[in-house]
């Protein structure tokens, strides 16, 4: 790591992050390369090494930033709610993740593919995120259902975060699959991330 303030070098590492932010709204995971993101920043290809040693390591520190934003929101829901019904909650969850859109269709990415490719100093503190969402969802289910059972949060966290790897896919099909499902004779029910989400969180919400 070069030497340089935390604030300069968690700037470079912002720069680096938006860049394949950038190109992952026109590319594939597996098509972009360390090469096309130093073409979209004031880094050679070389430079970003003293960051990241693999794109698997740029991609997870994205999702770690989107964990953290997402928190973040999740939070501020929990200020925000006294009494609440379960679709309220429900609608409430899905407009945050409605916000979310990458963190959704990096959840659609092989995580063990990104996780495999990077150090363990980034794994952990990608986990750490990782933990901390799970936090914000437990506290913002007490402060909406103060009686609630720890079994029951449990129950809510292992159903509803496996869920969201499968709302992107659902919500954003591209044209070349909607195709195949027509040559298939598979009916496309069009959805977008508002509705799927909320459709699953009153069913698993307590």
């Amino acid at each position: 790591m070069p030497k340089g303030s935390p604030e300069l070098t968690a700037a470079r590492k912002d720069e680096i992050m938006n860049a394949c932010e950038k190109l992952y709204q026109v590319k594939t995971f597996k098509e972009i390369t360390l090469q096309d993101i130093s073409r979209e920043t004031s880094f050679t290809r070389t430079s970003i090494y003293n960051y990241y040693e693999t794109k698997e390591e740029i991609f997870l520190g994205l999702f770690e930033r989107e964990y953290v934003v997402w928190t973040q929101e999740i939070g501020s829901l929990g200020e925000e709610t006294a009494e609440i019904t379960r679709e309220e909650l429900a609608l409430a969850l899905a407009g945050s993740l409605q916000k979310r859109k990458l963190l959704l269709k990096l959840l659609s990415v092989n995580l063990y593919d990104l996780e495999e490719n990077s150090r363990m100093e980034r794994l952990v503190s990608f986990k750490m995120a990782y933990g901390n969402v799970k936090g914000a969802l437990r506290r913002l289910l007490r402060k909406c259902y103060p009686e609630i059972e720890e079994e029951e949060i449990s129950r809510f966290i292992k159903i509803f975060l496996p869920y969201m790897h499968g709302i992107y896919p659902y919500a954003h099909a591209t044209d070349k699959q909607i195709e195949a499902m027509e040559r298939a004779g598979v009916t496309y029910e069009k959805t977008t991330i508002q509705d799927l989400t909320y459709r699953g969180l009153v069913k698993m919400l307590p």
